[in-house]
């Protein structure tokens, strides 16, 4: 048996290539939407994919069930109750697919949605222990899957959590302990709340560890997993209904000069600045939106941007393309492309560049009466807050923005100074004359030495 787990920082997927080596039969699970990597290994192994499975509608990115589908021919298998624009393969509970002696079997998982599925997966068709399950949202290393997100429209967040339950302690712990488990999710994920940042476990690991495995009765269960849940990005139930659909297949990113450059941002598009926020501080094209490589890049893209705004990329050190296809991998399609170095850009057209304003904690605290915008999730808030600070999540901001008072100065911050940094560059967008963000962030005023209050309400 051939099995890869191909995991993405910035989305904190992981997507698998399973194969049976004697007869170069292939299958890729919860795949991303650029396949050539897939591919590739597939095609040095000698490997054919004949099918790609999805284990549930994904919420948080743009799988790429339909670009391998036009680059192999392979079937496309959800579970039996998924509807979809495009043909697919139902897959039964207890069904079996054969890819020689490597076999993988069905298992119905509903509750993070009512078509989840897990995959369980056989080195050899007379095992009788499998080697490992896929279990796509329904459990996680640490977690279980959260059952509130707008991919299950029409059912309630209490039945999909008993739904999740039954699931959960039913189906997946009745496993032997040491079947290996393998998420489709780890750490900073928002499809759960606590996952670890390991990217595989056991059954009897998570028996013993995780909370949500703990024996308990089902309204106990849906208390635990429905609580202190983090608002979802804005783009999920976008992303969730795409991928139910007919849509275009992803093409490349295309280059783009200066001047064609000004030329798209001065009839609208939105630019979207990847630097660090350092740099995009020390001069920005005014109205941009900064949204830092080195982080989760797309997710924060979906937080603050619309999928039908044209969009033009701005980076540094070569990763516009890169940048472009991160967008694209959350189905952001509309981007016009991108401009690798600013320098030709800050040199033709200077007038175009702004500073942005950081406070250290210092110069906040000799500020003025300024509004401290806490944009943490709530479970990050909960540990510790800046006195007398407003709590307004970044996932929340673009919806919530007419709250904020424009005769004040903002001052915005986050764990450490990236979302900070977005929310800050997306209120000047807005025209709010005032804003600035901290530098550290809520680290760096914890360790110059001041208190932090509990929870502050709005």
């Amino acid at each position: 048996m051939h099995f890869a787990q191909y995991y993405l920082d910035c989305l904190s997927h992981a997507s698998y290539l399973i194969a049976d080596e004697t007869t170069g039969r292939a299958v890729v699970v919860d795949p991303r939407r650029d396949v050539d990597e897939y591919l590739a290994d597939a095609g040095a192994a000698g490997f054919t994919v004949e099918a790609v499975i999805n284990t549930h509608f994904h919420a948080d990115f743009l799988a790429g069930h339909l670009e391998l589908a036009d680059r192999t021919g392979a079937w496309i298998g959800y579970g039996r109750r998924a509807e979809t624009e495009y043909p697919i393969r139902r897959l039964a509970d207890g069904e079996r697919i054969s890819l020689g002696q490597v076999t993988l079997q069905i298992v119905e998982t509903p509750g993070h949605t009512p078509e989840s599925i897990s995959v369980l997966v056989f080195a050899r068709a007379e095992d009788t222990v499998p080697y490992g399950v896929l279990t796509g949202d329904t459990l996680f290393v640490g977690d279980v899957g959260r059952p509130d997100l707008l991919a299950s429209v029409g059912v309630s967040a209490e039945e999909l959590g008993g739904m999740l339950h039954d699931s959960v302690h039913r189906k997946l712990l009745a496993l032997p302990d040491e079947v290996r488990v393998f998420p489709a999710h780890g750490a900073g994920s928002a499809c759960g709340k606590n996952l670890s940042t390991d990217r595989q476990s056991t059954i009897g690991r998570e028996r013993a560890t995780n909370p949500a495995c703990a024996p308990m009765e089902r309204e106990a269960f849906v208390a635990l997993v429905t609580e202190g849940q983090s608002s979802a990005p804005g783009y999920f139930g976008y992303d969730a209904d795409l991928n139910r659909r007919d849509r275009a297949l992803l093409e490349p990113p295309v280059a783009l000069t200066a001047e064609r450059f000004r030329h798209l941002r001065a009839e609208g598009a939105v630019v979207v600045d990847g630097r660090d926020p350092q740099e995009f501080a020390a001069g920005h094209l005014a109205g941009s939106i900064n949204l830092p490589a080195d982080g989760r890049f797309a997710e924060q893209a979906g937080t603050v941007l619309r999928p039908e705004q044209p969009v033009l990329v701005l980076a540094s050190d070569g990763r516009g393309a890169e940048l472009v296809t991160r967008l694209a991998r959350i189905g952001f399609d509309r981007a016009a492309g991108y401009l690798g170095e600013p320098a030709e850009l800050v040199r033709t057209a200077p007038e175009l560049f702004a500073p942005a304003a950081r406070l250290t904690v210092a110069e906040l605290a000799r500020a003025e009466a300024p509004l401290v915008l806490d944009v943490r999730t709530p479970g990050e808030r909960a540990a510790g807050a800046i006195p007398g600070s407003v709590s307004l999540p970044l996932a929340e901001l673009p919806e919530r923005m007419a709250e904020l008072p424009a005769d004040r100065l903002i001052v915005a911050h986050c764990a450490g100074g990236n979302r900070s940094s977005v929310a800050a560059s997306l209120l000047r967008r807005a025209g709010f004359p005032r804003v600035a963000d901290l530098l550290g962030g809520y680290a760096a005023w914890t360790q110059a030495g001041n208190e932090s209050a509990g929870e502050v309400s709005r």
